[in-house]
């Protein structure tokens, strides 16, 4: 196994700000030696990451990153790592989640205007047009990049990216229009179809408590999720001892990663800016195969 891993990033095929190629590159820098390029819903960006890592010596494990619906109103990640990114199955499942995805982006953008929110929605059809995934972030800067909204955003405390999607993009927010498909157990069979191993992303982004993380992932696992993305830039050691004995004790992979969207990018801008708090790994097929 590689001695630097980092399996969760995003190119400008989705939400993040450079060129596969370039994420490899910035990679490499940093001392990864296996990378996964993880794109939101798309595997557009894998091709080029891959001949990039080829050069750069950098080992590219094929990835995405699927949203799946959990439950009413709450959504969850699932990583698909050494899938085979063209197979025909997948790529049907891809393009019915971006479609669900664009659907959901029109209605929040709908109750953005209709709150009173100046939005042009130029970039967003451009990116639809190229066949990319448009998602909050997308939404988001559009709101932001309006000079007639500033003044009331900063009166909210809405007015950089992550302030805006507290008050209006997030479960509970006043633009927020909650997905109703993929299913988890979708999303994981769709991965496995492909040949990959599935991972649940960043437990906690999306479930609060140490015992419902861990009532999940055994949920899960019952679906067929082959591992848990135990080590993650935002995850305390307590939360990550709790991901490791668990998974260890009922034989679930453990990987990690710092979800680099850009070298901008306000939290997740550096590669390898996990810690494993003494904790060791198991990534069992994930870049064995080059």
């Amino acid at each position: 196994m590689p001695s630097h891993f980092d399996l969760q990033s995003h190119s400008v095929h989705s939400d993040g700000s450079l060129a596969p190629a370039e994420v490899v590159a910035r990679a490499a820098s940093e001392g990864i030696s296996l990378l996964s390029l993880t794109d939101h819903d798309t595997v557009d960006g894998v091709d080029e990451a891959l001949e990039a890592g080829r050069a750069r010596g950098v080992r590219v494990a094929r990835g995405v990153e699927l949203t799946a619906v959990r439950a009413a109103d709450a959504d969850v990640h699932v990583l698909g790592y050494e899938l085979d990114h063209r197979d025909r199955g997948l790529a049907d499942f891809l393009a019915a989640a971006r479609a669900d995805r664009e659907l959901r982006m029109e209605r929040m953008a709908d109750r953005v205007e209709e709150l009173g929110l100046e939005l042009d929605r130029g970039e967003m059809r451009a990116r639809r047009a190229a066949g990319r995934p448009v998602g909050r972030p997308h939404l988001a800067a559009a709101v932001l990049a309006e000079r007639r909204n500033r003044d009331r955003l900063r009166a909210e405390g809405a007015d950089t990216t992550d302030g805006f999607f507290g008050v209006y993009l997030v479960e509970g927010g006043r633009a927020w229009v909650p997905r109703t498909q993929p299913a988890v157990a979708g999303a994981i069979a769709a991965i496995h179809a492909a040949g990959g191993v599935a991972v649940w992303a960043h437990p906690w982004h999306d479930v609060a408590g140490a015992a419902e993380v861990l009532g999940e992932v055994e949920r899960f696992r019952g679906l067929g999720l082959d591992g848990v993305e135990c080590f993650y830039v935002e995850h305390s050691r307590e939360q990550t001892h709790a991901l490791c004995d668990h998974c260890e004790a009922v034989g679930l992979l453990r990987t990690g990663s710092a979800d680099f969207h850009g070298p901008d990018h306000p939290r997740y801008s550096r590669f390898g800016a996990f810690s494993l708090y003494g904790r060791q790994p198991e990534l069992g097929p994930i870049g064995a195969s080059g």
